[in-house]
């Protein structure tokens, strides 16, 4: 899974009728503003054809709009890939077109292709936009077909720029936007994969491989040593399936002077049944998807090694399969997690707030000063947000604000979701400290899910993503495939390694 495909360089940028790079398409993003310009392509038919798609509203420039146009040896291109940035260039918009210029070359089985880098962005911004989309846009769900024929890859991207600039940052700005792609190609790829390829154990031998492949200090504990321990919660939701559950940690110091220790706890169920709530079996295969949480952490963990922020982490992932069986924990149950706490399971669907209670208390056992867990869910986050955005539940807002930041940086949306003591009331039980679930799931879901996991974290800076409208998705929308989406890792990136993002 660590395996490069696409070679990203740079060069100068001469003319159009020049192809140093011997590329089979170049690319050029074009503003709403730049497309009422004469000569737009400096082509006369590459121009004309071009103003006919525009004439007749094909061709707006806007953001995600992209044509390729052949050139029939007009140009030593076969096409001429035409982009739009809407008003002007961002990050965002040089990111979108990236992506859709790396789709349309997969398309047209080409693999080779030259970007003419626009102005009006400083180049370090466009070389990483540009990077990080193309290395997105390539990806693609694995398939298990017999006798599949080869697929179309995209090999080289040469990034052409108008002005000469420093070799040595745009170098390192390509690797920094390589592994961050790379980090949010992997955590698709882990949350691809079906149920009877990654169950709790398998999971777990992931994590260790990455761990030894960037030399982080991992544990896993076994169903026995989770019993042991006390993970009450954890042996409850795994304890109807035949996979037994496991908890995995992982710990990077680079910042061993430092006593900040940053919990990272995501979600690792690796298939999700409802249990003895059973969900509808319409979509249910979706549900590879509900370890989309712990598949980020790894994401963001395969970028960390790469970067090697000063930051110190502490990522937990407990992982299990919600199955239904004669061995199934039940409606009515009262469970006792690592904290001491009881738990009253009202439903045994709402299964991933308890492992991550789990996660939360055993990350700060282990030194934990703030967390954030990463989590699909709830499908009550689809009410509020439909599948365009992820929620957030903090017990601090200064905490949050940074990571706010980050996103609006990685291009991700996340939006805020209040705390207040209404909803946590709404969380008490009549024989437990806490319930799962409350009388309707439809009433501040999303909200008071959250807010159970933040009960554990008690007066530790906490924050909660809930990725249950994003992590996955059943068409293609935007930059976003078509599966898992990898949601979040972009924005902890962006919030872990700081400016070299």
């Amino acid at each position: 899974m660590f395996e490069k495909i696409t070679t990203i360089t740079t060069a100068p940028f001469t003319a159009l009728t020049d192809n140093a790079a011997g590329a089979d398409a170049i690319l050029v993003c074009l503003t709403e503003a730049e497309l009422r310009g004469p000569a737009i392509l400096g082509q006369a038919q590459l121009d004309s054809a071009l103003a006919d798609l525009i004439a007749k509203g094909v061709f707006t420039g806007a953001s995600g709009e992209l044509e390729a146009l052949p050139t029939y040896g007009l140009l030593p291109y076969a096409y001429v890939l035409v982009a739009g940035l809407g008003p002007q260039p961002t990050r965002d918009t040089l990111r979108a077109a990236a992506v859709f210029a790396a789709r349309k070359m997969l398309a047209l089985r080409l693999d080779r292709l030259a970007v003419k880098t626009p102005s009006g962005l400083d180049v370090r911004s466009a070389v990483y936009a540009l990077t990080e989309g193309l290395l997105l846009g390539t990806y693609r769900i694995a398939a298990y077909r017999k006798d599949a024929p080869a697929r179309a890859e995209l090999r080289q991207a040469v990034l052409e720029l108008e002005a000469p600039a420093d070799a040595a940052l745009l170098a390192g700005t390509i690797a920094a936007a390589e592994a961050v792609a790379a980090g949010t190609n992997y955590a698709r790829d882990l949350t691809n994969l079906p149920g009877n390829k990654l169950v709790p154990a398998s999971l777990a031998a992931e994590a260790v491989k990455l761990a030894q492949h960037y030399g982080f200090a991992v544990e896993v504990l076994d169903e026995h040593e989770i019993a042991a321990r006390g993970m009450g919660g954890v042996l409850a939701v795994g304890g109807g399936s035949v996979h037994p559950p496991r908890m995995i940690t992982l710990q990077y110091k680079g910042d061993p002077d430092s006593a900040d220790v940053l919990g990272l706890v995501g979600k690792g169920v690796t298939f999700d049944t409802g249990g003895i709530s059973m969900k509808r079996p319409d979509g249910m295969e979706e549900m590879i998807s509900d370890m989309g949480g712990a598949a980020t952490l790894l994401g963001a963990l395969h970028i960390v090694g790469q970067l090697k922020p000063k930051v110190n982490l502490t990522v937990v992932i407990p992982a299990a399969e919600n199955m239904t069986s004669g061995a199934a924990y039940r409606p009515g149950d009262i469970v006792t997690l690592l904290s001491g706490h009881s738990v009253e399971v009202l439903n045994t669907d709402a299964e991933g707030r308890i492992i991550l209670a789990e996660g939360i208390t055993y990350a700060k056992s282990l030194g934990a000063t703030r967390l954030i867990d990463v989590a699909t869910l709830t499908g009550a986050i689809l009410i509020s947000f439909a599948d365009v955005a992820t929620g957030a539940v903090t017990n601090d807002d200064a905490f949050l604000r940074p990571l706010l930041a980050a996103a609006g940086g990685a291009g991700e949306k996340l939006w805020q979701l209040p705390n207040y003591p209404e909803y946590r009331a709404m969380l008490k039980s009549d024989v437990a400290d806490i319930k799962n679930a409350t009388s309707s799931d439809r009433w501040a879901g999303a909200i008071t899910a959250g807010l159970f996991i933040g009960y554990f974290a008690e007066n530790t800076p906490w924050i909660h993503l809930d990725t249950g409208g994003t992590a996955w998705l059943w068409s293609a929308k935007g930059i976003e495939p078509k599966g898992a989406t990898g949601v979040m890792v972009r924005t902890l990136a962006a919030y872990l390694c700081g400016e070299a993002v």
